[in-house]
């Protein structure tokens, strides 16, 4: 084993032991987190229902809930008496709608756009220290709102956020269902840490492959140690220029369609980092299964996406946020590119593509709500219908979770969410999720902080 990997191994054993031994100490909800009695009986009274399976929203619905599932969906009566032992919720005064998918998210960054803030966070900050930050990042995402995310890679904390999903998952910690990446791929010379003194061997925040042997092996590396989907970055550095992004690509085709192939011969699924033209059109061309930012996407590759189901995720708000953040001296490269952004986002929602939800949150600090995504989302051509749907059925879709999760009817998984106010008028709504309900547990209720 390497020296620095045995290193890393050996300090996630010691996260993973603080983390079975410490619980946060402010969990909300009648039942340990993780665990549902299976005969546990809950009915929540919702005032409407947005169920995402019905044509119109449900006025007065009872959603009925036991061992962690929606068992039934009926209208209230004034008459309605809970069974003895049952638990009830009165949100009738709220507006529910399933629990929300974020498809592009990173626990394990704080921030990355300031000056010097990701050098710090690779270089000064530990591993056990990232790692309970992104616990807390994940505990956040949960009261978001947002019960599902896709973690897209740890950024040089390699497989903690493997560690992260599955102390969730066995109710160690409070914590939205996860689907990671681990470490993401990239070229020698793309990726950050960069412009060092050449002697020193210092961390990247992705795994660095060459060739395409050294592509495949890589993919069954990270799949080895636990990735539920692989990333790569397909280009860098970008210009803008007559209305067109473009962008220096990284891998060959040769080495991109062997890390496809690879991933799809183990029976899992590639996301591609591609904001410009030439790099959309490598990742298109290679089958990649989502398409990560585009911020420029040639008509062509959108009609090759929508006739191959690759999936669009825009991450529009990051891009504000580092043009907002950079604006003494301009955001490198981005020249007019928001614009371009809007109009390709148009231009793929006309086309029919398939937009799923993603922020890229943690490249913006996890104090600021990922919900702002879905305005701009609006601004920019969605329906406030078409923009839930993109982080409810759309969201479960990618992530190969129809089955489970998007929408309430009975037998999926009993992930709620409900505001004040109809987000099908104002989506801005959204941003307010003032009560939280993944797998019939509660962990935030209307009133509380």
């Amino acid at each position: 084993m390497n020296l620095r990997l045995g290193v890393q191994v050996s300090l996630l054993f010691q996260v993973s032991l603080f983390l079975a031994l410490v619980r946060p100490p402010t969990i909300t909800g009648a039942q340990a987190v993780g665990v549902v009695k299976s005969d546990q009986v809950t009915f929540v009274h919702c005032g409407t229902l947005i169920d995402e399976k019905s044509a119109e929203p449900r006025p007065n619905a009872v959603i009925e809930i036991a061992g962690g599932k929606f068992r039934s969906i009926t209208s209230f009566s004034p008459s309605f008496a809970k069974p003895a032992g049952a638990a009830f919720l009165d949100l009738a005064s709220e507006t529910c709608l399933p629990g929300l998918v974020d498809s592009h998210t990173h626990i394990l960054l704080q921030g990355d756009q300031k000056p010097g803030q990701y050098d710090e966070q690779i270089l000064k900050w530990s591993l056990p220290y990232r790692t309970i930050l992104g616990t807390q990042a994940a505990r956040r995402a949960l009261e978001y709102g947002f019960t599902t995310i896709r973690d897209l890679e740890t950024e040089g904390a390699y497989y903690a956020d493997v560690s992260i999903r599955d102390a969730i998952q066995q109710g160690v910690i409070p914590g939205p269902r996860m689907r990671v990446v681990t470490r993401a791929l990239d070229v020698t010379g793309a990726y950050a840490l960069l412009g060092y003194d050449p002697a020193l061997k210092l961390p990247h925040g992705v795994q660095v492959a060459d060739g395409p042997d050294e592509c495949r092996k890589a993919v069954r590396e990270q799949i080895g140690n636990g990735a539920d989907w692989i990333k790569v970055y397909a280009d860098q550095r970008i210009s803008t220029a007559e209305g067109v992004v473009h962008s220096i690509l990284t891998f060959t085709p040769e080495e991109l369609h062997a890390i496809v192939d690879e991933t799809h011969r183990e029976h899992h699924k590639v996301a591609a980092h591609a904001m410009g033209l030439e790099g959309v059109h490598n990742a298109v061309e290679a089958g990649v299964d989502s398409v990560e930012h585009g911020a420029y996407i040639a008509d062509a590759d959108l009609k090759t996406m929508v006739e191959r189901g690759i999936w669009y995720v825009p991450t529009l708000y990051i891009f504000i946020y580092a043009e907002e953040l950079h604006q003494a001296e301009g955001f490198p490269g981005w020249k007019g590119g928001i614009e371009i952004h809007a109009q390709t986002f148009r231009r793929a929602l006309q086309a029919g593509a398939k937009i799923a939800f993603g922020t890229d949150v943690g490249g913006f600090e996890w104090t600021i709500n990922p919900a702002k995504e879905f305005p701009l989302m609006v601004k920019y051509g969605m329906t406030p219908a078409q923009a839930l749907r993109s982080a409810t059925v759309s969201g479960a879709d990618l992530l190969g979770l129809a089955d489970q999760i998007g929408s309430v009817e009975p037998g999926k998984l009993a992930d709620l969410v409900a505001v004040q106010g109809n987000p099908l008028s104002d989506i801005g709504h959204v941003e307010n999720i003032n009560f939280v309900m993944k797998e019939g547990v509660v962990y935030r209720r209307p009133g509380e902080p």
